[in-house]
């Protein structure tokens, strides 16, 4: 059974490692393989093979990825107000090589997680190693995502990056600051301040996911975590919803009568 779960690490290891990796990255990568007498965490597997695919040259093949994120990048670099066409590149190719890490992380995890669920070992043992797995590419994601707010900050302002921290998030973050202070008219200060700073959380790790959905998961999970709030503070949120939603019809009817 041992040799066998090892056997699959192996396979899975270099299934994901990158191909452009270089040739002293992958010596060292194939060094960390030749496991002890004590058996290798799963763990330690998924951090080597994380640090491989953050040390490689984040080129992907598919050219339609590269399209996507080429335009997302633009569109976000667009926002900024840089005149120096240098620095919008420089700032650009940051941006790009930090999508590219992210969707590589993100792609191993989920081979490797995927893999795990067909090995013959018990469930407990299965969600463990699952688990152990999670925590590994959180600490990845979390290393990765501070790097890139220190070589951003080296470029940009502080209103800078927060555009630039709104465009890999869709813009989730400013538009549902705005709509909860629409539709609860009688927040608090203290309120507005949790309420802001729960959004700012949740943008920070929407900014580690690889989709749009997924970055729309995590603040799904926030905004719940405000509701609640909300509720435990005494609004009827229900409430609150179908008053701002009759606010939002009637300005709307006020704007086509004016209109005509």
């Amino acid at each position: 059974m041992i040799k066998i779960f090892l056997s699959k690490i192996r396979i899975l290891y270099f299934a994901v490692l990158p191909e452009k990796i270089s040739v002293a990255e992958t010596k060292v990568n194939r060094q960390l393989l030749r496991f002890p007498k004590n058996i290798l965490s799963v763990s330690s597997m998924l951090f080597f093979c994380l640090v491989g695919l953050q040390a490689q040259n984040t080129k992907v093949a598919d050219t339609a990825y590269e399209r996507v994120i080429a335009g997302r990048t633009e569109k976000i670099i667009n926002t900024l107000g840089i005149s120096n066409p240098k620095k919008s590149k420089k700032v650009q190719n940051t941006l790009i090589q930090q999508y590219y890490a992210i969707n590589a992380i993100q792609d191993a995890n989920k081979k490797l997680v995927g893999e795990m669920k067909l090995w013959a070992l018990s469930k407990d043992s299965i969600r463990s190693l699952i688990s152990e797995a999670e925590k590994k590419k959180s600490i990845a994601l979390k290393e990765l995502h501070e790097k890139f707010i220190r070589s951003v900050k080296k470029m940009l302002d502080d209103s800078q990056l927060e555009k630039v921290k709104d465009g890999m998030t869709m813009g989730v973050l400013p538009v549902t600051w705005k709509a909860y202070q629409e539709m609860v008219l009688n927040l608090t200060d203290a309120q507005k301040e949790k309420i802001y700073n729960w959004l700012v959380e949740a943008r920070e790790l929407a900014m580690d996911e690889g989709s749009s959905e997924a970055k729309h998961a995590v603040f799904g999970k926030y905004k719940g975590r405000i509701n609640n709030y909300l509720s435990a503070e005494g609004y009827d949120m229900k409430k609150e919803g179908d008053d701002w939603a009759k606010r939002i019809k009637a300005t709307k009817e006020n704007q086509i009568k004016t209109e005509l």
